[in-house]
């Protein structure tokens, strides 16, 4: 008896030491998609976690430590995505589809429940609520339509209400946005040295919830362009680098400087953040690991083409040509656009030059895709698979398009901001 119990005890324990909570997700009968992966959040990256089969229509994910943020998952196959945030309990929903995409997202557990309902309040407060008040002048107080009127106005201006105690997660997110984020009449907006405490106190949910990168823009545009790297400066000092907070608010900046072509700035903190002597977390090891990849004199990162469109060749190193133009774009992307419609122009006196544009694509809808690329005349590669595409942390890409100019042993002899200062470095203008 006593080895049964004993089993027993030792079978719960190996339970909940391997699982802190489960996910499931139910689908309709008509998704057709297997497969589905589980990504936390850190600053602004997904981390992928696990990765699950479809079993009677629904995906069963175990998660093995604490965590209490936003979660995804993501079906690579249909290229779509579900969000949601878990507590460190239980998380359950269902949703339906339309063109086999997710539609419609019914949130079971309380804690979803609560989180979506107050960004739905929020939304038709902010979109419905101010043209409600202006179609109730038009009708009469005592009417149908102007009860109905009345009693919607009153519902949307009221908050959906929680324990606080119960729900410290969605008590952190929603005041923390109102506080550094939230835009509204007569609200003062968040000083530098405010974000800087804030940012240097607050708890762990910071990491988790999505507003670290967006509370960093609103630091950053409180700043002018002479000041900011003093600002910034004493960001750094403040919440310490050495630090895994301090680590991924240098790994943002980083990427955010990226993003807008800060270059100085960006040189500047990357090359802090190689000169630190201490443990690096996973966050600022991956942005010095991709910067480090595509720095010019490097030699590119080798791609395998998947489904190559005007080229034979199997790989990106295997292209021949004196030079070789990669870029990184996207089908829906406005810039990319304007910026295509240039080198199609001028393709014809590049490859006069014995030069060589490769395009890899950040498509997620195979039919943009197709649409688009048969009229360009280079090469042409994508996975269909959007920004979860390998190529956005092999080559670095925080914003399409992006632009590579290799020689011919595949070695990275600049980084250009568009295509007319590639015409400028290769003397075609």
């Amino acid at each position: 008896m006593k080895r049964k119990i004993s089993q027993f005890v030792f079978l719960l324990l190996s339970y909940l030491v391997s699982a802190q909570f489960t996910i499931k997700i139910e689908a309709p009968k008509d998704f057709s998609f297997n497969e589905a992966y589980l990504y936390t959040l850190n600053g602004s990256k997904d981390i992928l976690v696990d990765k699950a089969e479809k079993k009677n229509d629904t995906w069963v994910f175990s998660v093995k430590n604490n965590y209490q943020g936003l979660l995804k998952i993501y079906f690579p196959q249909a290229n779509t995505s579900v969000n949601f945030i878990s507590e460190n309990k239980n998380v359950e929903l269902r949703f339906t589809t339309k063109n086999n995409k997710v539609h419609q997202i019914d949130y079971i557990d309380e804690a979803n429940n609560i989180f979506y309902s107050i960004q739905d309040q929020q939304k038709k407060k902010e979109q419905i609520l101010p043209a409600l008040y202006q179609i109730q002048n038009f009708y009469k107080e005592n009417s149908d339509f102007g009860i109905a009127l009345k009693n919607e106005i009153a519902h949307l201006s009221s908050d959906v209400t929680y324990d606080y105690e119960k729900h410290p997660f969605l008590n952190y997110y929603f005041k923390t946005y109102q506080i550094y984020l939230q835009e509204s009449v007569g609200k003062k907006n968040p000083t530098n040295d405010e974000i800087i405490s804030f940012l240097n106190n607050t708890q762990n949910f910071l990491e988790t919830s999505s507003l670290l990168k967006p509370i960093l823009m609103v630091f950053l545009s409180n700043t002018s362009r002479t000041s900011l790297g003093d600002e910034i400066d004493k960001l750094l000092t403040t919440v310490n680098i050495e630090t895994p907070r301090g680590q991924t608010i240098l790994s943002e900046l980083i990427e955010i400087f990226n993003v807008y072509s800060i270059k100085d700035l960006k040189e500047k903190y990357l090359k802090e953040a190689k000169n630190l002597k201490c443990t690096i977390n996973d966050r600022l090891a991956n942005t010095i690991k991709a910067n480090t990849n595509t720095e010019i004199g490097k030699i590119i990162p080798n791609n395998i083409f998947h489904n190559p469109v005007n080229t034979k060749v199997k790989s990106l190193h295997e292209v021949k040509a004196d030079k070789k133009i990669i870029i990184l774009w996207s089908s829906t992307c406005s810039h990319c656009e304007k910026e295509i419609g240039e080198m199609v122009l001028q393709y014809n006196k590049l490859k006069e030059k014995n030069i060589e544009v490769v395009g890899l694509s950040l498509d997620s809808d195979a039919k943009s895709y197709s649409d688009k690329v048969k009229m360009l005349p280079w090469i042409n590669d994508t996975e269909l698979k959007g920004w979860y595409s390998s190529y956005v942390d092999t080559y670095n890409v925080h914003a399409t398009p992006t632009f590579y100019i290799v020689d011919a042993k595949n070695k990275i002899i600049a980084n250009p901001d568009n295509f007319s200062e590639i015409l400028e470095l290769l003397q075609l203008k």
